[in-house]
């Protein structure tokens, strides 16, 4: 019998990791890519209060990520301990069902401070300005500094402490088409924030995107926002959704089938303020749109969905992108039968619809002639690509005249 090739050595006793070693190691989980760094910082600027934040990014993240906003700031004490891990303002007791922050793990600023160069400079009121830098983990000491009530936070050289991850990153291009959409995202999910984004990568700083404030996060305020952020062509095709049930309230505008898109890029949800890419949610508004459009094409919505924060369990991600709620088959229902409501009563039929007028007109007429205006019906229907290959096959069986309209438009 061969001898068993050991992955361990036998030799070496357990040990435990040193504080640098276990910061680059979560690291990873935390930061991913410039965008996800600038997704962490965002979120403590909102945290903070703020009400205009401004990003800087120069090489798409990778050599400069600056986040300037106006919340309340931190004191001289407060920014060594912001950069431990696990360290945070935001959880006040052990129950992780009662989250009412974006964040709440004190893990962002230690993980980006072990990776890169952080400089964090913060003013709160009647306590002055200062500054902390960290270097790929080694902190320095906190001095004085001079700014305005909030804080400045600049990350350089991402990565430069684990020079490995830099090759997995993408052209400066990707990622900061990657970090557009993540600040377009958070200003979805802020209405009431202002937000500019800049890239200085050459001398001639480019404006990538600027919002305004809103007054607040009412519903015509957010469609302010998203004709702003996605576009006057989007508010003019979305329909205003508002329901509640069971303590779960739905809002937000989701778009008429006539505006399919080629992907599901313009589709974003909010759980109680969180940006989330949860497959549940994706999977309610396909379905609610099932009837509507056809497979290859895909929804644009913006959902926003409010409920008490210990229905829903934001713990179940690194990233914090996925949730998982107590009840998700609740908020499935609630996402397709209110939206299938919502389309209908704004005139559009579902192919089953059509399919059963389709139907009773034949009983009613001749049953080998379909009569010319509900053939048209049919044909010019938004949902007629997506009739099942049995309602095909049915209609086209029940008279010569329906079939040889009919089959031309199929091949199409």
């Amino acid at each position: 019998m061969n001898k068993i090739d050991h992955k361990i050595s036998q030799n070496n006793e357990i040990r435990q990791l040193d504080e640098t070693v276990i910061n680059k190691i979560a690291a990873g989980e935390v930061v991913e890519r410039p965008a996800s760094a600038v997704k962490e910082l965002i979120e403590n600027s909102i945290d903070a209060g703020s009400l205009d934040i401004t990003v800087e990014v120069a090489d798409g993240g990778k050599t400069l990520i600056r986040v300037i906003d106006d919340g309340v700031g931190m004191s001289d004490t407060d920014l060594p301990m912001a950069l431990k891990r696990h360290a945070t303002s935001k959880l006040k007791n052990d129950n992780l069902l009662d989250i009412n922050s974006l964040g709440f793990r004190g893990e962002a600023l230690p993980s980006l401070g072990a990776v890169g160069r952080l400089t964090i400079i913060s003013h709160k009121f009647n306590h002055g300005a200062y500054e902390i830098k960290v270097s790929g983990g080694n902190v320095f000491r906190t001095k004085p500094a001079a700014r305005t009530l909030g804080t400045t936070i600049e990350l350089r050289d991402l990565f430069y402490a684990t020079p490995a991850r830099l090759k997995f990153l993408r052209s400066n291009k990707s990622e900061l088409k990657a970090i557009s959409d993540t600040v377009k995202g958070l200003s979805i999910a802020a209405p009431n924030v202002g937000f500019t984004l800049i890239d200085k990568t050459s001398e001639k700083r480019r404006k990538l995107l600027e919002v305004h404030k809103e007054e607040n996060n009412s519903l015509n305020s957010i469609k302010n926002r998203l004709s702003r952020v996605l576009g006057q062509e989007f508010s003019e095709n979305s329909l205003t959704l508002n329901i509640s049930r069971d303590e779960i309230n739905l809002s937000g505008y989701v778009c008429l089938p006539t505006y399919a898109r080629a992907s599901n890029a313009m589709q974003y949800f909010f759980v109680n303020g969180r940006q989330v890419r949860d497959k549940q949610l994706i999977g309610a508004l396909r379905a609610a749109y099932a009837d509507f459009m056809p497979r290859d094409r895909h929804p644009a919505a913006v959902i926003y969905i409010h409920c008490k924060s210990e229905f829903v369990d934001v713990n179940v991600h690194p990233g914090k992108a996925e949730i998982r709620f107590r009840d998700p088959q609740s908020v499935r229902s609630l996402i397709i039968t209110g939206i299938r409501k919502l389309i209908a009563a704004s005139g559009h039929r579902s192919s089953s619809t059509l399919s059963t007028a389709a139907f009773g007109a034949m009983r009613q007429e001749n049953p080998n002639k379909m009569p010319i205006d509900l053939i048209e019906t049919v044909k010019n229907s938004p949902s007629v690509s997506n009739y099942s290959r049995n309602t095909f096959s049915s209609l086209k069986n029940i008279g010569p005249d329906f079939k040889e309209i009919w089959e031309p438009a199929t091949r199409n």
